[in-house]
């Protein structure tokens, strides 16, 4: 018989049917949802390439000018305005082809008063010869297991394209499925102690999606991103229980005769699927809170693999830790694990439109070590074929230097939001590696060589996850043509 001192009958009965006091269980119910899934015939259409995805999203704007497609010409016309260059009809004109919805509180900004030089240098890297900025060195060390895509365009100029670059829809629509919770609809969990999908670090603020850029939709709270912390003492807080007094062995007895009761339940309903995803996501809880302290337990790891991903420098020990819990993740069966950087509360840490030579040198230093790290890591111990890395943000940054009437700093040290044409990088799990796809004209500005909206990104990771996103709906929902995208083939090895 169940007697605990630190919970009384009543709170018992409550808790048993409303859900254990002090966890979000709508998020846990892992098992109801792979149930719909598999009831939906939603399983692997094809042979997956990568067994897990992880998603890298640099928060406010990285401007791929910087970063994975610099070009020489803006220091050649560095200073003149695009009426003095010889790309002026074209840069101009596309802006009707690409049918941008451009914000009208943007009328006061002028980007093209000047246009801007490099802020810092580029070389070529590897065999392959990939052109990357000074300010991602390491990176550039795995410029042979990367590929560039160099032709993303989005349809949001603002920072609703935060959750543009995760569900294809502008903010003003709502929320929609991220294609992280299209691959925990379609594939379900690999372990049953573990989420499918984990979000760590801060993700976008209020402004710019919220839990929405982690989010389901439709889907159902199951398929949505869980956030964890890294931190061994405390990573999922409201899994543990609300009275922190209780023991492991209460806590377990406790879980025990609620599985009990809801298993009588079961004999007389015996059908209820609901029922028993419930029973299974109490006793996932349970289990949770001794998994996932030991995927944070870094002290496992030697110190080489420790300071591969920065973890014992102040600059990139934060973000290093999210890179190496990414690979334990993954190791443990993980599906999709998506990081963010550069939360500040707002817009993102990313998003210069002032002082850019700074402040992208200090954040590309934050993250360039950790992410290098976690790409030889996998490399070395034979997981990056069947892991793939995304690395991106919402959009790039405008070629020409930024003037805002009325506001007196911002007065051409930094670059506006640009979502013409910008670039990701990817590498592992069936990706080319050393190759470039896609162009931008010779300014950055337009994606003018196979462009691709970001639902084909979404495509391209599901494809080598083994999901076809033509075949992937949910009853009652209609999605549109974009929302499906087309897979980049052109990057598949």
């Amino acid at each position: 018989m169940f007697n605990s001192p630190h919970m009384n009958r009543r709170t018992f009965l409550n808790d048993t049917g409303m859900g254990m006091t002090g966890m979000a269980l709508s998020s846990l119910l892992f098992q109801e949802g792979e149930l719909q899934a598999a009831e939906a015939g939603l399983v692997p259409h094809m042979v997956p390439r990568a067994k897990s995805v992880i998603w890298i999203f640099l928060i406010g704007g990285l401007s791929h000018l910087e970063s994975f497609d610099p070009k020489p010409a803006l220091n050649k016309y560095a200073g003149k305005s695009i009426d003095e260059t010889p790309y002026a009809e074209s840069v101009l004109n596309k802006d009707k082809i690409n049918k941008i919805l451009l914000d009208p509180s943007k009328q006061k900004r002028e980007v093209f008063k000047a246009i801007m030089p490099l802020q810092t240098g580029y070389k070529k890297y590897g065999e392959s010869g990939l052109e990357i900025s000074d300010w991602f060195p390491n990176l550039g060390t795995c410029a042979d297991d990367l590929t560039l895509v160099r032709s993303m365009w989005t349809i949001d100029n603002n920072h609703g394209a935060q959750l543009t670059y995760h569900t294809g829809r502008k903010i003003t629509e709502g929320a929609f499925p991220t294609v992280g919770s299209w691959v925990s609809y379609g594939l379900g969990t690999a372990n049953q102690n573990l989420p499918h999908y984990v979000v760590l670090g801060n993700p976008s603020a209020d402004c710019c999606g919220a839990a929405w850029t982690h989010g389901s939709s439709y889907l159902g709270p199951e398929h949505a991103g869980v956030r964890m912390e890294v931190d061994p003492k405390d990573p999922l807080s409201f899994v543990r229980s609300a009275d922190d007094s209780m023991t492991p062995s209460e806590q377990q007895e406790m879980f025990g005769l609620l599985g009990k009761l809801n298993r009588h339940a079961g004999i007389q309903y015996p059908d209820d699927k609901n029922l028993k995803a419930r029973i299974k996501s109490y006793e996932l809880a349970f289990q949770m809170q001794s998994a996932v302290p030991e995927v944070m337990a870094f002290e496992e790891e030697s110190q080489h693999v420790q300071e591969l991903y920065g973890l014992n420098e102040s600059t990139t020990k934060s973000f290093g830790e999210k890179c190496l819990a990414a690979r334990r993740l993954t190791e443990r069966g993980v599906r999709f694990i998506q990081l963010f950087h550069g939360y500040r509360g707002n817009a993102g840490a990313w998003d210069s439109h002032r002082d850019i030579k700074r402040l992208h040198s200090q954040l590309s230093a934050q993250v360039d070590q950790p992410i290098a790290g976690l790409i030889k890591d996998l490399k070395q111990r034979g997981l990056l074929d069947e892991t793939m890395i995304v690395i991106g943000s919402e959009f790039g940054r405008t070629p020409g230097a930024e003037h805002r009437k009325g506001n007196s700093s911002v007065q051409g040290t930094g670059r506006d939001h640009h979502p013409h044409g910008f670039s990701v990088a990817m590498a592992g799990g069936g990706i080319k590696g050393g190759h470039i796809h896609g162009a931008t004209d010779e300014l950055g500005f337009h994606a003018v060589e196979n462009r691709h909206y970001v639902t084909d990104l979404h495509a391209t990771v599901l494809h080598q996850m083994g999901l076809d996103t033509t075949r992937l709906n949910y009853p009652g929902r209609q999605r549109l043509e974009r929302d499906y995208g087309e897979v980049i083939h052109d990057i598949l090895s």
